[in-house]
C-alpha cells in the first residue's frame, strides 16, 4: 500500500512495564513491517543541539525508552547486519527495537494544545507521529511514498542521524550504530532526505 506505519517503543524501559524480571519490547513496535520509535532527552544549546542521550527517568519514577529484543519475532533481513543481540533471557534471535528515535522525555517536549489549554507532552508516543510526520515531507519531496523503509534506513545507517552513545534503559546500552535503546539514531532530516532520494534514484536505474 506504500503506507509508512510507525510506533512507539514504548515508556517503561527495557522490561516494558513488565514485573516477570525479565527484558521486554513493546508490541505493535517489535512487528518487523513497524517503524519502532525510541526516546531520547534532548539538549537545545541557541538552536543547534547541545546533549542528545537515552530517555530514561527510571530513577525517579519516571518514564523511559523501551527496546530491546523480541522473543517472538525473528531478526528481519534488514537488521541482518544491524549486529542486534541475542534475546538476553532466551538467546533468541530476534527482531531488534527500536528502528529510529526521537526526542521523548516530557521535560523538553512538544507544546499542543487539547480542550483549549496549552501543554507539553513526551514519550515514544510522541516520536511515533514525529516520524510520521517527517515521512509525509520526505515523501512529498521524493513525489512517491517510500512505505516499508526500513531496508532503505539500514542500507543508509546513521550517516543521516544523530548517533545516540550515552545512556541506557534499564538492560541495554547505547553506543555506535544501532543500539537497542535508540536504534539507528535521532533523524537529521535533510541528511536523511537526501540519502532517500539517493536510494529512490538508485532503485530506478
Amino acid at each position: 500500500m506504500g503506507v509508512t506505519v510507525t510506533a512507539a517503543a514504548g515508556d517503561d524501559g527495557a522490561t516494558d512495564g513488565v514485573s516477570d524480571g525479565g527484558l521486554h519490547v513493546d508490541l505493535p513496535a517489535c512487528l518487523p513491517p513497524v517503524l519502532a520509535c525510541g526516546g531520547t532527552k534532548l539538549i537545545v544549546n541557541g538552536g543547534t543541539i547541545g546533549s542528545e542521550t537515552v530517555w530514561n527517568e527510571l530513577a525517579a519514577n519516571e518514564g523511559a525508552t523501551g527496546g530491546g529484543v523480541s522473543r517472538i519475532y525473528a531478526i528481519p533481513n534488514y537488521q541482518a547486519s544491524a549486529g542486534v543481540p541475542l534475546q538476553p533471557n532466551t538467546e533468541f534471535a530476534g527482531r531488534g527495537v527500536p528502528d529510529v528515535s526521537g526526542d521523548a522525555d516530557p521535560e523538553t517536549g512538544y507544546l499542543v494544545r487539547v480542550d483549549g489549554s496549552n501543554m507539553v507532552i513526551g514519550g515514544t508516543s510522541a516520536v511515533a507521529p514525529l516520524w510520521a510526520g517527517l515521512i509525509a515531507l520526505i515523501n512529498q519531496q521524493i513525489g512517491k511514498p517510500v512505505g516499508f523503509v526500513q531496508p532503505a534506513l539500514y542500507q543508509i545507517g546513521t550517516s543521516a542521524f544523530h548517533d545516540i552513545t550515552a545512556g541506557n534503559n534499564g538492560g541495554y546500552q547505547a553506543g555506535p550504530n544501532w543500539d537497542a535503546c535508540t536504534g539507528l539514531g535521532s533523524p537529521n532530516g535533510a541528511a536523511l532526505l537526501k540519502a532517500l532520494q539517493g536510494v529512490a534514484t538508485a532503485g530506478a536505474t
